[in-house]
């Protein structure tokens, strides 16, 4: 199993993950299994997109590191 950590926002996690096992997509066909192990809720599409930017930034990626198990 790879160590790979993928960040994203949808409306539909349920399909978002399924569409990741897959294989339609190039980069996420390789780590498939994808496994779900953190999620948050927004009221907004621009908020959750505004986390999604934290999380790809290296105090982001520190807080996944630290606080999210793998």
């Amino acid at each position: 199993m790879r160590n790979k950590t993928y960040v994203g926002s949808t409306v539909d996690l349920k399909n978002r993950i399924t569409e990741h096992n897959s294989g339609k997509s190039t980069f996420t066909k390789r780590y498939i299994p994808w496994q779900l192990v953190y999620s948050e809720e927004f009221d907004s599409i621009q908020e959750a997109r505004k986390r999604e930017k934290y999380f790809k930034t290296a105090a982001g990626r520190a807080f996944t590191k630290k606080y999210i198990p793998r």
